[in-house]
């Protein structure tokens, strides 16, 4: 059975939105697209890279799916690391307002609180969520993460969408893996640890 795993760049503020151009997401006129572009590199290539390598599906939020079926069916390599898969494996798109899309091996899912645990019963490997920040809000709120990869840059950025609101079931987190980047990006990997425990020094 598959794992479902979610990879997302933050801002040390936590702020997940439109990372790669200032096109990707202006929703709630957020200024500061594109903020991630300075500090991309070799070393984070290479993650992204890897990541990608263990895909068997993706499942993603509608506004990411957009972003990604006008950019990436234009890469026609098939060994292409993030192309490759992204284009040839199936993805399943969680939304309440579409159900017409044209980028091949892309299917609906209406409920993915109902249809999580069956989209990771078709697959082996992982089913992956990248970005996706509505949809990200829905599987942390009913805790159906296995895995959270996140690429952490130097940049407070103030104000955009982040990933955990309001709706976050408290959980503990086990760091797994770690690492850096040469432009200072942090990435880390956590496994949910079960809930939250606290503790008094009194």
């Amino acid at each position: 059975m598959a794992e479902l795993t979610i990879t997302t760049f933050l801002s040390v503020d936590g702020v997940m939105q439109a990372p790669g151009g200032p096109g990707e997401d202006e929703s709630g006129n957020f200024p500061h697209g594109g903020w991630l572009v300075p500090h991309a590199d070799e070393d984070m290539g290479k993650v992204i890279n890897e990541i990608f390598g263990k895909a068997d599906a993706f499942l993603l939020g509608r506004t990411t799916y957009d972003i990604f079926s006008a950019y990436w069916p234009k890469i026609s390599d098939p060994n292409d690391p993030v192309a490759g898969p992204l284009n040839s494996l199936p993805k399943y798109v969680a939304s309440r307002t579409r159900s017409d899309f044209t980028w091949h091996n892309t299917f609906l899912i209406r409920d993915v609180v109902k249809e999580a645990a069956d989209l990771k019963r078709r697959f082996e490997r992982e089913v992956q969520v990248h970005g996706s920040c509505g949809l990200a809000q829905t599987l942390i709120e009913h805790d159906l993460i296995d895995e959270y990869r996140f690429l952490i840059f130097p940049v407070v950025l103030g104000t955009g969408k982040r990933l955990f609101g309001t709706g976050a079931v408290p959980r503990t987190l086990k760091l797994i893996k770690s690492g850096t980047t040469s432009t200072g990006a942090i990435i880390n990997f956590y496994r949910s640890a079960g809930e939250l425990k606290t503790g008094s020094f009194a």
